[in-house]
């Protein structure tokens, strides 16, 4: 069996931590055994699943400067501790290096860098992600992306492989039954719905998004705005809610375990973020037939319904608020099977690229 260690920050539930258990739920584990190493000194919201699936969890220190001395040392120890891992795939984009590093270190021959994004968050680790950034090939010798931006942005001039976020299709498909109850359960009857899902970050960019759905209430009252995620930015984001009045029509959902079914409940989804990889919400959107209005910061990539739509970041307040209010339509959200049994995007498909991946590094081994 092959043993991969993944590394991540943690694996509460949001868009790189779903894909990674979409494929673990899906992959041949009699033959391929996910664990993964975190970063965060918590249990985190999917770690009793991956127990239950026969992975392990593990808790390094945090990735803050003032702890690398303790994470090298933590890291040396550990893989002297667990020989197993002769491949350790990282998902923390330029900070993979420090792990990938230790791995190299330890002597662990696949060492896989993973990317995510398409930019930075500018924290106060953002001149350390930058030089990361640029030495990530020195400590990883395989490189793998979500999409093609994403590949050239952390690995520019080298060949990597394209991973898809996959998703578990079915769950999100279009369910007219579970609209009804799910908006019943919001207190929802006749308003235009306007979704977001994703952590309440810089990277998100929730502040347009709150003054575009400012604009769009403006226009028609009739609307809601859904927030579905947690993050730093959330005290600063409810500040500006309560400024602008809007605390009747914006709903703080948090982290859900029913995002598929509140998909559902939503008339259309908006995504201004200033960077994206491949979003796996995206996906998840578009297979539950909602139109879908994103930045022109996010790939295009992403896009593979004609109800999917692109817009600059530089456009006014209005003309945002007039496309999304566009969106509000009539017409049936139709599921079209043909397109779901064979896209790359349905995990059904996708594992068996990655487990492919899997078997063919380690047979570069032998």
């Amino acid at each position: 069996m092959i043993r991969v260690l993944q590394c991540v920050n943690d694996m509460h539930r949001a868009g790189l931590e779903t894909m990674l258990m979409n494929y673990y739920r899906n992959i041949d584990r009699t033959k391929i055994q996910f664990d993964f190493l975190t970063h965060r000194p918590d249990k985190s919201d999917y770690d009793d699943e991956i127990l239950s699936l026969g992975g392990k969890v593990y808790y390094a220190p945090r990735l803050y400067p003032q702890n690398y001395p303790a994470y090298f040392k933590y890291m040396k120890k550990f893989f002297a501790e667990h020989p197993e891992y002769q491949i350790v795939h990282s998902h923390i984009d330029s900070m993979s290096y420090l792990p990938l590093l230790a791995a190299k270190k330890a002597g662990v021959p696949i060492r896989i860098a993973h990317s995510h994004n398409t930019s930075i968050d500018k924290d106060f680790k953002y001149i350390l992600k930058q030089y990361f950034r640029k030495k990530i090939t020195k400590a990883a010798n395989y490189y793998c992306a979500c999409g093609q931006e994403a590949g050239e942005f952390l690995f520019p001039g080298k060949e990597f492989t394209f991973i898809p976020n996959a998703i578990e299709v079915d769950k999100f498909l279009y369910n007219e039954e579970v609209r009804d109850r799910k908006r019943k359960d919001l207190g929802l009857t006749s308003e235009f719905v306007v979704g977001h899902v994703g952590r309440l970050s810089y990277q998100k960019n929730h502040e347009l998004l709150i003054r575009i759905f400012n604009e769009l209430h403006k226009k028609d009252a009739n609307t809601i705005l859904l927030l579905i995620g947690v993050g730093e930015k959330e005290n600063e984001i409810r500040k500006q809610v309560h400024e602008l009045k809007l605390d009747e029509c914006v709903k703080f959902l948090g982290n859900r375990d029913d995002v598929n079914e509140l998909y559902q409940a939503m008339d259309v989804f908006v995504m201004p973020s200033l960077f994206e990889g491949i979003p796996v919400v995206g996906v998840e959107a578009q297979f539950a037939g909602l139109p879908c209005v994103f930045s022109d910061k996010v790939p295009v990539e992403v896009k593979f319904t004609e109800n999917s739509e692109f817009v600059s970041l530089e456009k006014k307040l209005e003309d945002w608020a007039d496309i999304v209010l566009s969106k509000k339509t009539d017409s049936d959200r139709i599921n079209d099977l043909e397109f779901i049994s064979t896209s790359m995007y349905n995990i059904k498909n996708a594992h068996k690229i990655l487990e492919q991946y899997y078997a063919e590094t380690e047979s570069s081994l032998l």
